[in-house]
């Protein structure tokens, strides 16, 4: 017959082994890095190169317009109790970059992943004297670049895996230049007279650039002002001249502006565009020549747009 006494000693024993086990899942998960990233796209960069070394937080979801993010108390101490806070940099956070200049004079390690790309190389818009354009992701030739940003950052908080991160880092930076010229060969059959890009705000000349298009966007760099009614005559009367035959919303920015001149140009919407952020993960996109992607990834996020795109203005 079971004793009280015996009873009371196995749930002792019990709780102890549920104690002791818990602990060590705490340990665990406290022994990897903790990396707090802003934007969605910084923390696939990071999740890519850190790997299972470390827990990657974004602050930002999907379909979140970074000019105008405010921090929130649990974005406080996300930032606060991480060992490494990656950020976009350019002016991009907008009202979180003071927040991250702040905490950086403190002692804490802020890294902007853009910091380290060539002068060169970054677009100056007319309109923003003094300021680049922030939105380098859209090259990933550019993005590559910010992978070398990260990996001294892990290395100078986690010296002992630096030689993991520099390995991954070399793989990530070859798979978003494969990215490129996947991009390329599937844009090669779109005809110049056809490479007009007109979306809601001017987040896209490094894509321009990069893909040779003309960019027109409604709003400028930042999402912050709204497009005139003058605006919206004159990028009405440039689709009917060029013939343009679509036109897109984005993602992050209210479709209201493109809606309109879709109204009143006769152009179609051909699809949403990822601009400043990605979209859900486990979320599948595919394009015409069959690859699928994940539209939760920066892979899916350069795919979708360039399916989209080329698929809505080809003949």
């Amino acid at each position: 017959m079971t004793t009280p006494l015996k009873i009371g000693r196995f749930f002792v024993s019990a709780i102890a082994c549920i104690v002791s086990f818990s602990a060590t899942v705490v340990w665990a998960a406290e022994d990897k890095l903790r990396i707090a990233a802003t934007t969605t796209m910084v923390a696939d960069l990071a999740e890519s190169v850190a790997g299972e070394y470390a827990n990657v937080t974004g602050l930002m979801g999907p379909g979140v317009d970074p000019h105008l993010y405010k921090a929130t108390a649990s974005d406080i101490n996300t930032l606060q109790s991480a060992d490494l806070i990656l950020y976009n940099g350019l002016h991009l956070e907008g009202r979180l970059a003071d927040l991250l200049v702040k905490l950086g004079r403190r002692g804490k390690p802020v890294y902007a992943v853009t910091e380290n790309i060539p002068e060169e190389k970054l677009l100056e818009p007319e309109e923003f004297q003094g300021h680049y354009d922030p939105h380098v992701w859209f090259d990933p030739r550019l993005w590559a670049l910010c992978v070398e940003t990260v990996v001294e950052a892990l290395g100078s908080v986690d010296p002992s895996n630096k030689g993991a991160y520099t390995s991954q880092g070399k793989l990530v930076k070859s798979r978003y230049l494969e990215f490129y010229d996947w991009g390329r060969r599937y844009m090669s059959s779109l005809a110049p007279e056809r490479r007009y890009l007109v979306t809601s705000h001017d987040a896209y000349n490094y894509f321009g650039r990069a893909f040779d298009f003309k960019v027109i966007g409604v709003q400028g760099i930042s999402t912050q002002s709204e497009a005139g009614l003058a605006d919206i005559v004159q990028i009405v009367k440039f689709i009917n001249e060029k013939q343009i035959r679509a036109i897109f919303v984005e993602s992050s920015v209210s479709p209201a502006a493109i809606q309109r001149i879709s109204q009143d140009s006769g152009a179609s919407i051909g699809g949403e565009l990822f601009s400043d952020a990605m979209g859900t993960k486990g979320h599948m996109g595919q394009a015409r020549d069959g690859s699928r992607f994940d539209l939760g990834t920066y892979e899916g996020m350069v795919k979708s747009n360039i399916s989209t795109i080329t698929d809505a203005l080809a003949e």
